[in-house]
């Protein structure tokens, strides 16, 4: 354990986070999702699991450290649900309502379409798998900068 950082950030998923750079999404996704074969895929390879545990108190831990890229108008995304695009399932409010906290302005979750969504995530650094078991829990975010004088 460390002062003032979430016990949720495991060694590997703060490697993850670290190591990603400006514009390289992270895939968030929920224990439905094919984290190993979408992961096998990404930049790092890596699936990072986090049984035991909800999206939200995932997305809270992760988005305490991770900057979200402003200069992109949709730095996280969300999975559609098929044939229904516009239903928002309670998994997805939750983590938009993290995702508000963090950022503290409301910033809309866009939608994808679900294979998009699997074709986006192939691209992604890295696949965090969460064990909640709600559908439609599957989110890129995409990291941004901090900005600052070298020190």
């Amino acid at each position: 354990m460390l002062k003032t950082l979430d016990p949720v950030l495991s060694a590997d998923l703060l490697w993850i986070l670290a190591a990603m750079g400006h514009g390289d999404d992270l895939a968030l996704v929920d224990a439905n999702h094919p984290a190993e074969a979408i992961a096998r895929a990404t930049t790092s390879g890596q699936l990072v699991r986090l049984p035991g545990l909800t999206m939200e108190r995932v997305a809270r831990a992760i988005l305490s450290v991770l900057p979200i890229d402003e200069f992109e108008p949709h730095p996280a995304r969300r999975m559609q649900v098929v044939d229904e695009p516009k239903t928002i399932p309670a998994v997805q409010v939750a983590v938009q309502r993290e995702f508000d906290a963090a950022l503290g302005t409301h910033t809309p979750l866009a939608g994808m379409e679900r294979f998009a969504f699997y074709d986006q995530a192939r691209q992604a650094f890295a696949v965090v798998q969460v064990g909640d078991p709600r559908p439609y829990g599957c989110f890129l975010l995409r990291k941004g900068v901090i900005a600052g004088e070298p020190g």
